[in-house]
């Protein structure tokens, strides 16, 4: 194999590999606002310090790509 054929297989590669971690999982994770509520439910019932209260996170604003993954 030449090199150029070598560095257009790595690019297509490299390509496909950044176009596919794009998008979002809806549902595995918790969200910010989400874990620093159940972090504040910990400290209560350990009787620790709590943290503040956190705010209301705005809608869910869509993003360019979500067309493509939904």
């Amino acid at each position: 194999m030449t090199a150029g054929r070598i560095f257009t297989a790595l690019a297509l590669v490299a390509t496909v590999a950044l176009v596919s971690a794009c998008g979002r999982r809806p549902g595995q994770l918790d969200t910010p606002y989400e874990a620093a509520v159940q972090a504040r439910k910990d400290a209560e019932k350990a009787k620790k310090p709590l943290p503040p209260e956190p705010a209301q996170p705005e809608t869910d604003k869509p993003f360019i790509l979500d067309r493509l993954i939904q």
